[in-house]
């Protein structure tokens, strides 16, 4: 089995850089992130790195206006369809929640990201998250 091309630790650290690490699968084509252990389409290993495109258009989203703790409402959570095929939610910045109508899907958006530091007393890496400002 071919070695795993990017793992939790890299997908943060390049989104961290400015880009949008993403997988390609060998055996029929699919691109896809976040990181997977196999190919979300044919579930092959042979996966290779492939930057996305850090553009797409909304195709539905959500309000949120009674949230888990730690997160204060309202926010807009998207779905977006990325230019180069695979769907990722993310939060839909620099938009007014209470503003937010059907006319919002289709609209472009560029990808983003917000980086969420782990606690001190933990291990591991840093968190991150795909955020989505208009870009019409």
């Amino acid at each position: 089995m071919p070695p795993y091309p990017l793992n939790y630790h890299h997908y943060v650290e390049g989104l961290k850089a400015g880009r949008l690490p993403g997988l390609k699968c060998r055996d029929c084509g699919t691109v896809f992130t976040p990181p997977n252990g196999v190919c979300v389409n044919c579930s092959g290993r042979s996966l290779v790195l492939a930057d996305l495109i850090p553009r797409g258009t909304i195709r539905t989203f959500t309000v949120i206006r009674v949230s888990p703790e730690g997160f204060a409402p309202p926010y807009i959570v998207a779905l977006v369809e990325l230019e180069d095929g695979p769907f990722v939610l993310g939060n839909l910045e620099g938009f007014n929640p209470d503003l937010a109508g059907l006319d919002l899907i289709g609209r472009p958006v560029t990808v983003g990201q917000r980086i969420f530091p782990k606690p001190e007393d933990q291990s591991g890496v840093d968190g991150a998250a795909l955020t989505f400002s208009l870009s019409d």
